[in-house]
Order: C-alpha cells, then structure tokens, then sequence
C-alpha cells in the first residue's frame, strides 16, 4: 500500500475528514504513513475553505495503535532520523495549521496514536477507546507529547504513571483525567464530531485561529526539551532493548528487560 492509501482525505461542508487507513494494523504507522499524514495536515492548514480538520482511524476497533512494531526489530540511527523527524515535523503542523484539530478516538489510541490525540487540540472518544503508552514497555519513550504535554492535562504524577507503567485506561477514565473533552457512544461518534466542528464553524475563522496558536504557548515551551529527548532516543536506536521490546511484542511473550539490569 503506498503512503496516499495509507492516509485518506474527505473535504465536506467546511470539514476535512483524514482517517487512518491500516485497519490490517490496527491503524499502526510508519513513516511513510506519518509522511502522508503530515503533507495532507499542511496541505489542509492553507485551504481557506476548511475550517476544522478531524482526524480518525478505519474501522471500529483502532484510531491508531502506534508505531508498527515490526519495523523496530532491525532498526538503525538512520531510520530513527527519519521516524523521529517526521514525527516531530507532524506535530508540529498540528499545532501550526490554523485550523483546530479534533481527534474522533473511535478504538485504541496508543503509544504515538494517543501522542495525537494529546497535539490534537480536542479530542471526543467513543465509548470503547482505548488509551495509553507503551514506550518503556516495547523498548521506547514517548517524548512528542506523552512526557510531557500530557501532564498539563492530568497532572505530573499521573503522566508519569501513563508513561511509566503503560497501562491501558477507558476513554470514560481518560475523561475523568481530563485527558480527552467527552465521551460518546459508539454509534454517535461520527455525529457528535460533527456537532462540535459545526459550533467552531460558527465562530470567527480569524479569532479561532488567534486563539488556537496562542493556546501552544506550553507546546511551544516544551519543543526544546523535545528536542534534546529526540537526540537522546538517536543513541538507543536499533540498541538490545529496543530489539527486545519489539521482538517480544511480535512473538506475544513479555519482554525480558531485567537482562540489563546486571
């Protein structure tokens, strides 16, 4: 599948409609994916005639469960250079378009796919989404918004258990966190998306865009640090725990970290 079926665009009454298109992966992406997404978020953001972007994934059980773990099992700096890049550049164009982006969470959003959802500037769920991060559990960490940008959300100590622990929550325990902005059933996501973008239709496109790129302002202050993060994940790439925690996810076995605490 080349990376513009990988990503598919629906421009509606004012809305553009990008939605994840592996559902054989359960929406997981790599960069070619992120690539697509990425130019079709930038392409968007300079169309006066757009003025709400939703993002959502295909089918009923995922919005996007990550990076595709199969890629990391022989990995090297130099393809990290270009994951990790492009990831950056992909948030980045999130919180730069003028338009305000809502991510309709209808499945898992996990590991880079609930980092989305935090750059997203909102954020409705159905009622069996999924959240959390994996980073440590598969041999990574989660420095575009999960280490950080999150805890302006739910607050440090509970950021830090996401990242750390990498448990799995509800979307209605991601709503009482204050993680995502509400939760739906299943059968109304797509319309009660709809609803909201309509609300943000109604409004000035100018204050909107006014009041979305003044609202970075903690985003903005945390790009250095994700910055440095970045260059610190370039040195562990391809290395024996990141081989181990994607293998191990691959074969279904728990990963053997403990090897290098000796």
């Amino acid at each position: 599948m080349n990376s513009s079926e990988q990503i598919l665009v629906e421009k509606k009454d004012h809305i553009a409609w990008i939605t994840f298109n592996r559902e054989d992966r359960f929406n997981a992406f790599d960069y070619e994916t992120f690539g697509a997404l990425r130019d079709a978020v930038e392409e968007i953001g300079y169309d006066p005639t757009i003025g709400v972007i939703v993002l959502t994934g295909a089918g009923d059980k995922s919005f996007c469960a990550g990076g595709y773990l199969a890629d990391l099992q022989d990995f090297d700096i130099g393809q990290a250079r270009k994951l990790y890049n492009i990831s950056q550049e992909l948030f980045q164009t999130m919180r730069k378009v003028p338009q305000p982006i809502i991510a309709a969470v209808n499945g898992y959003a996990i590991g880079g796919g609930n980092e989305i959802v935090i750059c997203s500037d909102l954020a409705i769920a159905s009622e069996h989404a999924k959240f959390g991060q994996t980073g440590p559990k598969i041999g990574s960490s989660p420095i575009f918004g999960g280490n950080n940008l999150l805890a302006m959300s739910i607050g440090e100590k509970r950021a830090r258990e996401v990242c750390m622990l990498c448990r799995q929550y509800t979307a209605q325990q991601a709503y009482d966190l204050g993680w995502i902005n509400k939760v739906v059933p299943h059968s109304e996501l797509k319309a009660e998306v709809q609803r909201w973008a309509e609300e943000i239709l109604a409004k000035s496109p100018s204050y909107i865009e006014i009041t979305k790129i003044c609202s970075n302002v903690w985003w903005d202050s945390l790009t250095p640090t994700m910055e440095h993060a970045k260059q610190g994940m370039l040195r562990l790439a391809g290395g024996p725990e990141m081989t181990e925690g994607a293998t191990a996810f691959m074969e279904k076995r728990a990963p053997d970290f403990n090897q290098f605490r000796k």
